[in-house]
């Protein structure tokens, strides 16, 4: 067994190193010209760019579908028009928050395994995966998740360890570990204002927590007061995110009005469940993920049969984000390989203590880890799934041009009315013509896009539809419906299902 005089300096150590990793590879693929050929790439950055840049600005533009930190975090950098066009510092958090990450898995695989051959064994699991490298190295919000969460975690096991369990002389909880009580709730909620997947995983954390202070001693009551006073902070955030995107988008949930349901598993979510699988097994390779599979089952059988070990299945929550791309699926969701992606810690818990889990066959059960690893994991595998999946709108760039070329000779009084929700990608790729978010007329601008909707003629000098992705969007959707919508309208430019309609002289507005 081998453990660190000092457990905070391998964690430390891998986040560094994993950090300086990070840039390098940011810079490989900018190089390659993949940075922002995912369409949610630059739909992240439109949505911080509009929160300043629009016709309306203000509160409202910070959105209600996506949850708010990455945008917020955004917002003024990407009013510099070259951060903007090239997702430079969104790239830049992303890179920090994959270090952060590295090094919060690594002190987490410490803690469990008491081993700095299984921490490396899990880091590396995390770090040479190259759908992970590679989402590191966009504007895209999975790496932000994990770098919040883990720590979270990380943070959650530290309180639970010592000073949580214990209980003074008059019944009281002792204060804790002060930084740890301090920083927790911060985290949980934060890694809750980033994206969905970590709703459920922090949710099933703070119960695992509550149980496992109750194994080591804890009445039922004062477990719950405990972890109870960490879950306001998580619950408030989610509770104020949920009323905000009422407010701003008139629905309650955004699982569903937005794609068309084209997933085999709709309706049925043992298929789903099994898509699930598939993809996980795509990221990460089916021996990587068969090692994790032991290591996992014997990391929950060892918390739930020693009192001592019970936070050990505080990690296992991160199965919880799983439930996200499952409510997905099965309500016909078409199939993204990228929701799999933040189930990759799990599995470099997994290995890591796969590695350590017998005395007897460690060096063993190493090396079956490390082979497993080294053949299926390629850091700079152009045809990882991850980085396939990015490109799939990749080829419509130069026909869409064509429409891009058309808005050059429009008046720039004249609006350009688009549905972001589709066409968000877009929006960004022409700031390389000149146009800005304020160009487009789109459903951030609240009463004003419900108003064009209805009678467009009175706000829009052109209208840009996407006829074919998903579908059709909502404006395709309105001008199936109602065919007076593109009355007064004449289509001039089209490429790659994109229609641009410019608005006749006899229909101008007043």
């Amino acid at each position: 067994m081998i453990i660190p005089s000092r457990p905070r300096v391998l964690p430390v150590w891998v986040a560094s190193v994993a950090t300086a990793g990070g840039v390098l590879t940011a810079a490989h693929y900018q190089r390659l010209g993949l940075t922002l050929s995912h369409y949610d790439a630059r739909g992240h950055l439109v949505v911080a760019r509009r929160i300043i840049d629009s016709i309306t600005p203000g509160w409202q533009q910070i959105g209600g579908v996506w949850p708010p930190l990455p945008h917020l975090l955004n917002a003024l950098p990407v009013q510099i028009d070259y951060f903007y066009r090239t997702g430079l510092s969104a790239i830049a958090i992303s890179v920090v928050a994959f270090g952060v990450a590295a090094g919060a898995l690594a002190w987490i695989a410490l803690r469990l395994t008491d081993s700095a051959v299984g921490a490396l064994i899990a880091a590396c699991v995390f770090a040479f995966n190259p759908n992970v490298l590679y989402l590191q190295s966009t504007p895209m919000t999975e790496p932000l998740l994990l770098a919040l969460l883990l720590a979270g975690l990380a943070t959650l096991m530290s309180c639970c360890q010592g000073p949580w369990a214990a209980v003074t002389a008059t019944g009281n909880l002792t204060p804790g570990r002060g930084w740890a009580r301090r920083a927790l709730p911060w985290l949980l909620a934060l890694a809750c204002l980033t994206r969905y997947e970590a709703w459920p995983a922090t949710s099933c954390a703070l119960l695992a927590a509550i149980w496992v202070l109750h194994r080591r001693g804890l009445p039922w009551a004062l477990a719950v007061r405990r972890v109870g006073a960490v879950a306001v902070s998580p619950a408030v955030a989610v509770g104020a995110f949920v009323v905000f995107g009422r407010v701003v988008t008139g629905r309650w949930t955004t699982l569903s009005g937005f794609f068309v349901p084209e997933n085999r598993a709709l309706g049925r979510p043992f298929l789903a469940i099994e898509e699930i699988g598939w993809g996980a097994r795509a990221l990460s390779g089916p021996w990587t993920l068969t090692v994790a599979a032991i290591g996992l089952g014997g990391l929950a059988v060892r918390g739930l049969v020693n009192r001592r070990r019970a936070d050990d299945l505080i990690p296992l929550s991160l199965l919880a984000m799983a439930t996200l791309p499952w409510l997905a699926f099965a309500k016909g969701h078409p199939f993204r390989i990228r929701y799999m992606v933040p189930l990759i810690p799990l599995a470099a818990i997994g290995v890591g203590v796969a590695a350590c889990l017998s005395a007897r066959a460690r060096l063993l059960m190493a090396l079956a880890a490390i082979l497993a690893v080294g053949i299926e994991l390629r850091p700079f595998d152009l045809g990882a799934p991850m980085v396939l999946e990015a490109q799939w709108d990749r080829p419509n760039g130069p026909y869409r041009q064509r429409v891009t070329d058309c808005l050059r000779a429009r008046d720039p009084s004249d609006k350009i009315m688009a549905s972001m929700g589709s066409l968000g990608h877009y929006m960004q790729a022409a700031a390389a013509d000149g146009l800005t978010v304020r160009d487009f007329l789109h459903e951030g601008n609240g009463d004003i896009w419900l108003a064009a909707v209805e009678n467009p003629r009175r706000f829009a000098g052109w209208l840009l539809i996407e006829e074919k992705a998903e579908g059709g969007d909502m404006l395709a959707e309105r001008a199936r419906e109602d065919p007076r919508f593109l009355a007064g309208y004449t289509r001039v430019c089209e490429g790659a299902g994109l229609a641009l309609y410019k608005r006749t002289a006899a229909a101008a507005r007043p």
